[in-house]
């Protein structure tokens, strides 16, 4: 009985985490946006120049672990 209590424990500690990365790369990612936005907005960088690094720096990012939908 205590297993199946601390079975259930865990999956709901861990879809809890799971919620919190989530919420958490989405508060990072709206971050990076503004910043960015705010570069163009003031002139500092054009979308071209993101575009063109992002394009140079791809090719390093390891392949995510799972496939992609």
């Amino acid at each position: 009985m205590m297993d199946r209590y601390s079975s259930a424990m865990n999956d709901v500690n861990f879809i809890a985490k799971l919620a919190d990365l989530k919420d958490e790369h989405y508060h990072n990612v709206l971050t990076l946006s503004v910043l960015i936005e705010l570069l163009i907005e003031k002139q500092i960088i054009t979308r071209e120049d993101i575009q063109k690094k992002a394009g140079e720096l791809d090719p390093f990012m390891a392949p995510p672990p799972y496939p992609k939908v």
